[in-house]
Protein backbone atom coordinates (compact mmCIF):
# COMPACT_ATOMS: atom_id res chain seq x y z
CA UNK A 1 0.00 0.00 0.00
CA UNK A 2 1.43 2.88 -1.03
CA UNK A 3 2.98 3.99 -4.24
CA UNK A 4 5.18 6.65 -2.82
CA UNK A 5 8.94 6.08 -3.97
CA UNK A 6 9.64 3.80 -1.32
CA UNK A 7 6.29 2.00 -2.53
CA UNK A 8 7.42 1.98 -6.20
CA UNK A 9 10.82 1.08 -5.52
CA UNK A 10 10.24 -1.99 -3.54
CA UNK A 11 7.22 -2.77 -5.49
CA UNK A 12 10.04 -3.17 -9.13
CA UNK A 13 12.46 -4.73 -6.52
CA UNK A 14 10.24 -7.45 -5.99
CA UNK A 15 8.65 -7.71 -9.50
CA UNK A 16 12.36 -8.41 -10.51
CA UNK A 17 13.08 -11.63 -7.96
CA UNK A 18 10.04 -12.98 -10.12
CA UNK A 19 7.23 -12.50 -6.89
CA UNK A 20 3.52 -11.20 -8.48
CA UNK A 21 2.84 -7.80 -7.01
CA UNK A 22 -0.20 -5.56 -6.04
CA UNK A 23 0.03 -2.18 -5.42
CA UNK A 24 -2.36 -0.19 -4.10
CA UNK A 25 -2.58 3.95 -3.57
CA UNK A 26 -6.07 5.99 -3.24
CA UNK A 27 -4.28 8.70 -6.14
CA UNK A 28 -4.19 6.79 -9.64
CA UNK A 29 -1.54 9.72 -10.56
CA UNK A 30 0.70 8.03 -8.21
CA UNK A 31 1.07 5.22 -10.31
CA UNK A 32 3.54 6.97 -12.83
CA UNK A 33 6.23 6.63 -10.55
CA UNK A 34 6.67 3.08 -11.89
CA UNK A 35 8.32 2.10 -14.68
CA UNK A 36 6.42 1.20 -17.95
CA UNK A 37 7.26 -2.51 -18.15
CA UNK A 38 5.93 -2.93 -14.36
CA UNK A 39 3.47 -5.61 -15.02
CA UNK A 40 1.89 -5.73 -11.22
CA UNK A 41 -1.83 -5.24 -10.45
CA UNK A 42 -2.02 -1.68 -9.94
CA UNK A 43 -5.49 -0.92 -7.94
CA UNK A 44 -6.82 2.75 -6.92
CA UNK A 45 -7.94 2.61 -3.60
CA UNK A 46 -7.82 2.96 0.22
CA UNK A 47 -5.39 -0.05 1.58
CA UNK A 48 -7.57 -0.80 5.09
CA UNK A 49 -10.52 -0.67 2.82
CA UNK A 50 -11.47 -4.85 2.60
CA UNK A 51 -12.89 -4.66 -0.96
CA UNK A 52 -9.80 -2.88 -2.56
CA UNK A 53 -7.32 -5.53 -0.45
CA UNK A 54 -9.44 -8.27 -2.03
CA UNK A 55 -9.35 -6.67 -5.70
CA UNK A 56 -5.42 -6.00 -4.83
CA UNK A 57 -5.49 -10.20 -4.35
CA UNK A 58 -4.58 -10.17 -0.23
CA UNK A 59 -6.61 -13.64 -0.32
CA UNK A 60 -4.24 -15.00 -1.89
CA UNK A 61 -0.86 -12.75 0.12
CA UNK A 62 2.32 -14.22 1.31
CA UNK A 63 2.90 -10.59 2.82
CA UNK A 64 1.86 -6.83 2.97
CA UNK A 65 3.90 -3.79 3.59
CA UNK A 66 1.94 -0.48 4.51
CA UNK A 67 4.40 2.22 3.25
CA UNK A 68 2.15 5.08 2.34
CA UNK A 69 2.62 8.46 4.13
CA UNK A 70 0.19 8.65 6.92
CA UNK A 71 0.91 6.45 9.86
CA UNK A 72 -2.45 5.99 10.44
CA UNK A 73 -3.45 4.51 7.39
CA UNK A 74 -0.06 2.54 7.68
CA UNK A 75 -1.29 0.93 11.02
CA UNK A 76 -4.44 0.36 10.18
CA UNK A 77 -3.95 -1.33 7.06
CA UNK A 78 -1.56 -3.33 8.86
CA UNK A 79 -4.01 -4.89 11.21
CA UNK A 80 -6.87 -5.34 9.03
CA UNK A 81 -4.65 -7.25 7.12
CA UNK A 82 -3.39 -9.81 10.22
CA UNK A 83 -6.36 -9.66 11.64
CA UNK A 84 -8.76 -10.23 9.02
CA UNK A 85 -7.20 -11.78 6.20
CA UNK A 86 -4.78 -14.08 8.29
CA UNK A 87 -1.53 -12.39 6.37
CA UNK A 88 1.59 -13.40 8.85
CA UNK A 89 4.40 -11.29 6.71
CA UNK A 90 2.96 -7.98 7.46
CA UNK A 91 5.36 -4.43 8.26
CA UNK A 92 4.03 -0.84 8.16
CA UNK A 93 6.38 2.32 8.01
CA UNK A 94 5.49 4.55 10.80
CA UNK A 95 7.33 8.55 11.02
CA UNK A 96 7.06 8.77 14.60
CA UNK A 97 9.06 6.63 16.29
CA UNK A 98 7.27 6.49 20.09
CA UNK A 99 4.25 4.75 17.96
CA UNK A 100 6.88 2.87 15.94
CA UNK A 101 7.62 0.84 19.51
CA UNK A 102 3.88 0.26 20.23
CA UNK A 103 2.81 -1.37 17.57
CA UNK A 104 6.47 -3.27 17.74
CA UNK A 105 5.13 -4.81 20.95
CA UNK A 106 2.16 -5.11 19.38
CA UNK A 107 3.61 -7.84 16.77
CA UNK A 108 3.35 -5.54 14.25
CA UNK A 109 6.82 -5.48 12.04
CA UNK A 110 7.60 -1.52 11.71
CA UNK A 111 10.31 0.78 10.22
CA UNK A 112 10.63 3.96 11.85
CA UNK A 113 11.58 6.04 8.99
CA UNK A 114 12.73 9.23 11.21
CA UNK A 115 14.51 7.05 13.66
CA UNK A 116 16.73 4.82 11.14
CA UNK A 117 17.56 7.87 9.30
CA UNK A 118 19.08 9.84 12.66
CA UNK A 119 20.12 6.48 13.80
CA UNK A 120 22.26 5.98 10.86
CA UNK A 121 23.62 9.83 9.92
CA UNK A 122 24.64 9.77 14.02
CA UNK A 123 26.21 6.48 13.49
CA UNK A 124 28.47 7.83 10.89
CA UNK A 125 29.02 10.83 13.59
CA UNK A 126 29.62 9.40 16.42
CA UNK A 127 29.94 6.02 19.01
CA UNK A 128 26.33 5.23 19.96
CA UNK A 129 26.26 1.78 22.55
CA UNK A 130 24.01 -0.17 20.26
CA UNK A 131 21.66 0.65 17.51
CA UNK A 132 18.52 -1.35 16.51
CA UNK A 133 18.49 -3.01 12.62
CA UNK A 134 15.92 -5.37 12.92
CA UNK A 135 13.35 -6.92 15.92
CA UNK A 136 11.40 -9.92 15.67
CA UNK A 137 7.71 -9.78 15.64
CA UNK A 138 7.10 -9.93 19.02
CA UNK A 139 9.81 -7.17 19.56
CA UNK A 140 11.88 -8.74 22.05
CA UNK A 141 14.51 -10.09 20.12
CA UNK A 142 16.78 -7.36 17.98
CA UNK A 143 19.94 -7.37 16.15
CA UNK A 144 22.07 -4.34 16.48
CA UNK A 145 25.53 -2.51 15.56
CA UNK A 146 27.07 -2.24 18.47
CA UNK A 147 30.10 -0.25 19.51
CA UNK A 148 32.86 -2.21 20.95
CA UNK A 149 35.24 -0.61 22.89
CA UNK A 150 38.52 -0.78 20.98
CA UNK A 151 40.44 -3.15 24.02
CA UNK A 152 38.45 -5.86 22.57
CA UNK A 153 40.56 -5.84 19.55
CA UNK A 154 42.53 -9.17 19.41
CA UNK A 155 40.64 -10.93 21.34
CA UNK A 156 38.15 -14.34 20.46
CA UNK A 157 34.29 -13.04 19.14
CA UNK A 158 33.31 -15.56 21.68
CA UNK A 159 35.00 -13.26 24.67
CA UNK A 160 32.23 -10.38 23.44
CA UNK A 161 29.89 -13.03 24.09
CA UNK A 162 30.80 -14.75 27.00
CA UNK A 163 30.76 -10.97 28.81
CA UNK A 164 28.02 -9.88 27.24
CA UNK A 165 25.19 -12.74 27.02
CA UNK A 166 24.34 -11.58 23.85
CA UNK A 167 25.42 -13.70 20.37
CA UNK A 168 27.47 -12.17 17.29
CA UNK A 169 25.14 -12.99 14.43
CA UNK A 170 28.19 -11.59 12.05
CA UNK A 171 30.85 -9.25 11.65
CA UNK A 172 31.42 -6.45 9.28
CA UNK A 173 35.09 -6.36 7.78
CA UNK A 174 36.22 -4.08 5.07
CA UNK A 175 32.82 -3.90 3.42
CA UNK A 176 32.29 -7.98 3.47
CA UNK A 177 29.74 -9.91 5.98
CA UNK A 178 32.13 -12.09 7.95
CA UNK A 179 30.21 -14.86 9.93
CA UNK A 180 32.19 -16.34 12.80
CA UNK A 181 33.17 -19.34 14.04
CA UNK A 182 34.88 -20.10 17.35
CA UNK A 183 38.01 -19.06 15.85
CA UNK A 184 37.22 -15.77 14.80
CA UNK A 185 39.37 -13.10 16.38
CA UNK A 186 37.80 -9.25 16.75
CA UNK A 187 39.99 -7.18 14.18
CA UNK A 188 40.35 -3.30 14.57
CA UNK A 189 37.61 -1.63 12.67
CA UNK A 190 35.59 -4.39 12.75
CA UNK A 191 31.93 -3.64 12.83
CA UNK A 192 30.06 -6.03 15.25
CA UNK A 193 26.18 -6.94 14.50
CA UNK A 194 24.71 -8.93 18.19
CA UNK A 195 21.41 -10.54 18.58
CA UNK A 196 20.02 -10.11 22.19
CA UNK A 197 17.15 -9.51 24.16
CA UNK A 198 15.40 -5.79 23.79
CA UNK A 199 15.78 -5.50 27.41
CA UNK A 200 19.31 -6.38 27.63
CA UNK A 201 20.09 -3.96 25.69
CA UNK A 202 21.09 -1.31 28.22
CA UNK A 203 23.57 -4.25 29.63
CA UNK A 204 25.29 -5.29 26.54
CA UNK A 205 26.15 -1.78 25.53
CA UNK A 206 27.44 -1.08 29.26
CA UNK A 207 29.29 -4.19 29.03
CA UNK A 208 31.01 -3.79 25.31
CA UNK A 209 31.47 0.03 25.25
CA UNK A 210 33.92 -0.36 27.92
CA UNK A 211 37.55 -2.43 28.33
CA UNK A 212 37.32 -5.68 29.15
CA UNK A 213 37.34 -6.33 32.41
CA UNK A 214 39.22 -9.80 32.34
CA UNK A 215 41.20 -10.69 29.58
CA UNK A 216 40.70 -14.53 27.69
Amino acid sequence: MGCGRVGATLAQSLESRGHSVAVIDQFPDAFRRLDADFTGNKVTGLGFDRDTLRTAGIDDAYAFAAVSDGDNSNILAARVVRETFGVQNVVARIYDPHRAEIYQRLGIPTVATVRWTADQVLRRMLPMGTTDEYRDASGQIQLSQVDVHAGWVGLPVRALEDASGARVAYLTRYGDGVLPTAATVLQENDTVHMLLRADDAPAVERVLTAPPAVTP
